[in-house]
C-alpha cells in the first residue's frame, strides 16, 4: 500500500461495520453518546502508526447516534481501530469514554490479536502499540450450492469437540494443527463415526489472556474460549494465515467440508457476557462505546457492574440495541457462514432484565425464536447462570432445546450403581416427559449428556473421585465438586485389570444409556477413545497435552471405538429410538405391543417401581414398523447377576445385539451376525447394559 491519503466521503450509518464496495470501504459504528470519533487505518497488523487518522464530524459523518465514513479507494487488507470521546462519569452515568484508547469494531469479520497485551491494556494512556486491530475483508465466497442442513432434531447426535484441542497434538498428524483447517482433515473420522452434529467450543474471537493472576503467572491461558469480544469474527487463532485476514474464508472452508460429509454445525456462543470482564477490567470495544448500555449495571452507583456469570459483567441483553446485535449476529452466522445451529451459554443470564430480575418473557430469547433468518437453525439453551438462576424444563420459548442437567446427574448415580432411582432414570430415558410435556414441548427438547467439555471426561468420571485441579493454579478451588464420579477402587491411573476392565465397562454402559435414550445425545469428543484430563474437571486454562485429544488413544482403544460407532448404527437403524413425540403406552397400530412396556427382569411381570434398593430397569420398545424389529433392554447397574426372561411378541425370535460386560467384538454385534438366541433367559451380569432385538423368523 502506497503512502497516500485516501479520500473520504460522508458513507453511510448501514450496515454497521466495514462494508468492501467496488469504489471504496464504508465504516460505520454506533455511539450514542460519542463526541469525537476518529478512524485510524494501518498497513499491516503489525504497525504501531496508522498511515492515516480520519477524524470524522458531527455534522457530516453522524446519522442518530451512527457515525460513519466512506474511504475511497480503500482495498480489502486495510487495517483498522476507532478512537472514541465523549463524556466520562461512571458513578452517575456509567459512561467511560478514553480517548486515547484503541477500540476494535464490535462488527468486524476478522481481527487480529497478535500485539494484544490484556495487562497493559488495562492501564489508562495510549494502547496503540498493545491492541487488537480488525482488519477489511472481502467477504466474496463460492459456496458451491452449500446451504446450511436441515437434520431433523430427533435424528440428531451431537458430537462436543474444541477446535484447537481435537488436532493439536502431535498424533493428529495434520497439517494444520490446532486450526480450522486440521478439523477439516479429520472429517473422515468423524462420519465414520456416524455423529451428525458437531457442537464447537467457542470459534468466535476470544481473549486468551483472560485469566486469574496466578493462573498466568504459570503460563497458562484461556483455552476454552468462553471471553468473546468480537462476536462477528472467527478466533484468529483458529485459523492458518490469520495476518492476512483469511478467517472467514477458513471457517467457510470448514462448514462446506463439513456439509459435504453430512454433518451439521452447532457453534456454542457466549452472548452472557464479554472479555472486557467488570470494573477493572480491559477496554477493548463495549466499554469504550456504549458501556452503560451494552452492560448490566448498578442503577445507583453505575460503576459497579452486576455478575450474573462470574466472569466480572453481564450483557444487558435486554436492552433494544444489544438485542437487536446479538439477532443480527446470530443471523449473519446462519445467513453468510452457513451455521446449523446455536449452543448458547449461561443462557439463563439472557432472561435478566435490566436491573437483574428474571423477566418472564425475555424480549431477546423470544426475539431469537421468531427470528424468520433462524426458523430451521437448531437453539439450545444452557439454561442456568452462575448466581444460581437454574430454568432445566422451564427455558422460555418452545422451539428452545436445552442441555439436560438433570439427565446428567441421575445418569452418572444411577451407573455408578446408586439405588433407589428406576423411576427417575425410565423418565430420563424416555426423554423427560416430566420437564417438557406439560409445555406442549418434545423429546427433541432435551439434550442428553452425561459428559461435556465443563466436568470430568468420561474416563476420569470412573477413574476419579475427586477434582485434581492444582496444575490450573486456583489451588484445586475452581471446578465443580459435585461430581457423581465413581473410581471404581483405585484413584486416578492403576495398572489393576479389573479395575480398569470395570472402568471401560461403564463408559459403555453410559454410551449404551445415552444412545438408547429419547431426545437428543451429546458426546464429548475423546470420550469414545477413553481420552483423560487425569483427574482434572476445569481444563480450561490447560491449552497443552492434558487437553488435547491424543490420537493414538484412538488406536489403542480401538475396541471402544468400535462399540461407540455400532451403538450410533443401532440407533439410527431402529426409528423408535429417535421419536418426535412422547411415549403413549399404548399399543401400536397393527400390534399387539405398546409403544414402550416396563417389565421385571421376568418380562411377564410388571416393575416393583417403590423398590428403594432397585438398582435394574427394564423395558421393551415396540417398533414404529411391523417390519423392523423390536427392543428389549434390560440396565442392571448393580454388584450382582441375574437371570433375565425375554417377552413373548408375535412369534418373533430374539437375538442378542449388545452386552456390556462381554469382551470386544462380543460386547455389540452387527445386525448381519446376529444369531436366535435358543431359549428366552440370558444372564444379565453386575454393571451391564443389555440389548435385545427381535425379528421375524424368516428374516433371521
Amino acid at each position: 500500500m502506497q503512502d497516500i491519503e485516501f479520500k473520504i466521503k460522508p458513507g453511510s450509518p448501514y450496515p454497521h461495520g466495514a462494508k468492501l464496495h467496488d469504489g471504496g470501504v464504508n465504516f460505520s459504528i454506533f455511539s450514542r453518546h460519542a463526541e469525537e470519533v476518529e478512524l485510524l487505518l494501518f498497513r499491516t497488523e503489525d504497525c504501531n502508526k496508522p498511515f492515516q487518522t480520519i477524524e470524522l464530524k458531527k455534522d457530516k459523518n453522524r446519522t442518530f447516534f451512527s457515525w460513519h465514513v466512506f474511504v475511497k479507494h480503500l482495498p480489502a487488507g486495510t487495517w483498522y481501530t476507532w478512537r472514541i470521546n465523549g463524556p466520562t462519569d461512571t458513578k452517575h452515568t456509567g459512561l467511560v469514554f478514553d480517548k486515547e484508547k484503541h477500540l476494535l469494531d464490535p462488527w468486524a469479520r476478522a481481527v487480529s490479536d497478535k500485539h494484544w497485551d490484556r495487562t497493559a491494556a488495562c492501564l489508562p494512556g495510549d494502547n496503540g502499540h498493545c491492541s487488537m486491530r480488525n482488519v477489511v475483508v472481502n467477504e466474496a465466497y463460492d459456496w458451491e450450492g452449500d446451504k446450511p442442513l436441515a437434520i431433523r432434531s430427533e435424528k440428531a447426535i451431537i458430537y462436543e469437540l474444541h477446535v484447537g484441542g481435537f488436532t493439536r497434538h502431535p498424533s493428529a498428524n495434520v497439517k494444520n494443527p490446532g486450526t480450522f483447517a486440521g478439523l477439516i482433515e479429520k472429517i473422515p473420522y468423524l462420519k465414520e463415526l456416524g455423529i451428525t452434529h458437531v457442537e464447537l467450543l467457542p470459534v468466535m474471537a476470544f481473549d486468551e489472556q483472560d485469566v486469574p493472576e496466578h493462573t498466568a503467572e504459570l503460563g497458562l491461558k484461556n483455552y476454552w474460549g468462553y471471553s468473546t469480544h468480537s462476536f462477528f469474527s472467527p478466533h484468529p487463532g483458529y485459523c492458518s494465515t490469520p495476518g492476512q485476514g483469511t478467517h472467514q474464508r477458513e471457517f467457510r472452508d470448514l462448514i462446506k467440508a463439513l456439509h459435504k460429509a453430512g454433518i451439521g454445525v452447532i457453534m456454542d456462543v457466549v452472548f452472557n457476557h464479554t472479555s472486557e470482564g467488570g470494573a477493572n477490567g480491559p477496554m477493548i470495544n463495549f466499554k469504550g462505546i456504549a458501556g452503560n448500555s451494552f452492560y448490566l449495571i448498578d442503577k445507583v452507583d453505575k460503576s459497579i457492574f452486576h455478575d450474573y456469570t462470574g466472569c466480572g459483567n453481564t450483557v444487558n441483553a435486554n436492552h433494544p440495541l444489544v438485542s437487536r446485535f446479538i439477532i443480527s449476529c446470530l443471523e449473519y452466522w446462519v445467513r453468510d457462514m452457513h451455521v446449523d445451529g446455536f449452543r448458547f451459554d449461561l443462557a439463563s443470564a439472557l432472561s435478566r432484565g435490566e436491573d437483574g430480575s428474571v423477566l418472564q418473557d425475555p424480549p431477546i430469547v423470544w426475539g431469537i425464536e421468531l427470528s424468520e433468518q433462524l426458523a430451521k437453525t437448531k437453539l439450545i439453551a444452557e439454561a442456568w447462570d452462575a448466581t444460581g438462576l437454574y430454568q432445566v424444563g422451564c427455558f422460555p420459548g418452545y422451539r428452545w432445546a436445552e442441555w439436560n442437567g438433570i439427565y446428567r446427574d441421575i445418569i452418572r448415580q444411577f451407573v455408578r450403581g446408586d439405588k433407589g432411582l428406576i423411576r427417575e432414570v425410565a423418565t430420563r430415558v424416555c426423554g423427560s416427559s416430566d420437564l417438557y410435556q406439560s409445555q406442549e414441548r418434545l423429546p427433541i427438547s432435551s439434550i442428553n449428556f452425561v459428559t461435556c467439555h465443563d466436568g470430568f471426561t468420561l474416563n476420569d468420571l470412573f477413574s476419579y473421585q475427586e477434582k485434581h485441579n492444582l496444575a490450573n493454579g486456583e489451588h484445586n478451588r475452581d471446578g465443580c465438586n459435585h461430581n457423581l464420579s465413581s473410581n471404581c477402587g483405585i484413584e486416578g491411573e492403576t495398572d489393576d485389570p479389573k479395575v480398569l476392565a470395570l472402568r471401560k465397562q461403564q463408559a459403555k454402559n453410559v454410551f449404551a444409556i445415552l444412545l438408547l435414550s429419547q431426545g437428543v445425545p451429546m458426546l464429548l469428543a475423546g470420550d469414545e477413545f477413553l481420552h483423560s484430563q487425569q483427574g482434572n474437571n476445569n481444563g480450561y486454562c490447560q491449552d497443552n497435552e492434558l487437553a488435547w485429544l491424543d490420537w493414538s488413544m484412538a488406536e489403542k482403544n480401538a475396541n471402544m471405538v468400535r462399540f461407540v460407532q455400532l451403538m450410533i448404527k443401532l440407533r439410527k437403524r431402529h426409528p423408535a429410538l429417535m421419536r418426535r413425540h412422547f411415549f403413549t403406552g399404548q399399543k401400536l397400530k397393527n400390534r399387539e405391543i405398546a409403544d414402550i412396556s416396563w417389565s421385571g427382569l421376568n418380562a411377564d411381570k410388571t416393575p416393583d417401581w417403590h423398590d428403594h434398593e432397585s438398582q435394574i430397569l427394564a423395558f421393551t420398545v415396540g417398533a414404529l414398523d411391523p417390519k423392523e424389529p423390536d427392543l428389549h433392554i434390560v440396565m442392571n447397574m448393580s454388584d450382582q447377576q441375574h437371570d433375565a426372561t425375554l417377552p413373548v411378541i408375535d412369534g418373533r425370535q430374539w437375538s442378542l445385539s449388545v452386552d456390556t460386560s462381554r469382551p470386544s467384538p462380543q460386547d455389540i454385534v452387527p445386525r448381519a451376525e446376529q444369531r436366535s438366541l435358543a431359549q428366552r433367559q440370558y444372564q444379565i451380569n453386575a454393571h451391564s447394559v443389555v440389548v435385545f432385538e427381535n425379528f421375524l423368523i424368516e428374516t433371521i
